[in-house]
């Protein structure tokens, strides 16, 4: 029932009035720096369905993921800034080695059950933190690394600009919410669903724990390695605080408000949050004052998310219609045998 009303929630025609939607933005938005603002959020939403992945449909609290974004960033910016390479190869090269470090991140980490499995995460995404903030050799330390290339528009068009810089990010995000649907309803997407209900039913099912849990950690490390290499491409200036820990944070935030293991949660829960913070920005420090308690209420009254709570409503009311249909066959079956019995 649940996938039926998820079917009818992201129908062909709302698709594509959200496609649309996102095409003709620049042309609605009053300046170009809300433009930057959506490629910014869009950026963002990309690395939380990498983080839906393993959290959201293998149930492994990743608490590194904001580490892995700064990985593909600084990988990008280091090739690009002091190797001299373009912005595709080594657009390619963060996304290996975000999936690499992945690897074997999870052959150890997986292991671990639970909460130990997210105090380790938490404690590889503070080494990354630390080894990027003090291996100045190569990460240049507290100044960052400076002068990373754009994306090359092959001669057709400048990504240096706002605009087709969002139209670039806009297309990969609609690759990766494309890949996370078709993941989704695979048999992988089931079997990741399955052992987030458990590891003892997985098993049963005669499922490969470590194998599976490794496939999911390594997709949601290149998503992360993915967003952060476009975020270096479009900011192009990265420093320390892009591994901070707090984005890890702001990412299970964005996940928790849009509705973990949905397809549309990441997109919703990211992109509005990015906009109310945003909104508020004239409040300066006391933005948070409000945004909190927003924050708290949202939680309370959609514990499932946005998306996972009307998903949840749909099913209810979809529940609700059928024993009133039993109840309407039923009066017309009685009905029935009462006339047949009189016609006798």
């Amino acid at each position: 029932m649940l996938f039926k009303v998820g079917r009818y929630l992201m129908t062909p025609g709302a698709k594509m009035a959200l496609l649309a939607f996102a095409l003709v933005f620049p042309f609605l938005a009053s300046n170009e720096y809300q433009v930057y603002v959506m490629a910014s959020a869009f950026i963002w939403a990309i690395a939380v369905y990498g983080l839906n992945i393993i959290t959201g449909y293998c149930g492994q609290l990743n608490l590194a993921h904001g580490g892995f974004f700064a990985i593909g960033a600084y990988t990008l910016g280091l090739l690009t800034a002091d190797a001299g390479w373009s912005f595709w190869p080594a657009f390619v090269a963060a996304l290996v080695v975000s999936a690499g470090l992945g690897f074997l991140v999870g052959i150890v980490s997986l292991r671990l059950k639970e909460h130990y499995f997210a105090i380790f995460t938490l404690c590889v995404g503070f080494i990354i933190y630390l080894l990027i903030d003090k291996w100045e050799e190569l990460t240049h330390g507290a100044i960052g690394v400076r002068n990373i290339a754009a994306p090359s528009g092959f001669g057709l068009v400048e990504f240096t600009e706002t605009v087709p810089f969002y139209y670039l990010v806009l297309g990969f995000l609609v690759f990766c919410i494309w890949f996370m649907g078709r993941l989704s309803r695979s048999l992988l997407g089931r079997t990741f669903i399955a052992i987030r209900n458990g590891d003892e039913l997985a098993q049963s099912l005669g499922i490969n724990l470590m194998r599976n849990k490794i496939l999911a950690f390594v997709l949601s490390t290149t998503y992360a390695g993915l967003a952060g290499a476009l975020y270096a491409g479009m900011v192009r200036i990265i420093g320390p605080e892009e591994a901070n820990i707090v984005h890890t944070f702001d990412m299970i935030t964005y996940l928790l408000v849009g509705g973990i293991g949905t397809l549309m949660g990441p997109l919703l829960g990211t992109v509005g949050i990015v906009w109310i913070t945003q909104s508020l920005q004239f409040l300066e420090e006391y933005r948070m004052i409000i945004f909190g308690p927003m924050l708290v209420v949202l939680v309370i009254f959609f514990p499932r998310g946005i998306s996972g709570q009307f998903l949840t409503w749909m099913h209810h009311k979809a529940q609700s219609m059928v024993p009133g249909k039993k109840r309407k066959e039923t009066k017309m079956q009685t009905a029935g045998s009462e006339e047949a019995k009189s016609n006798a």
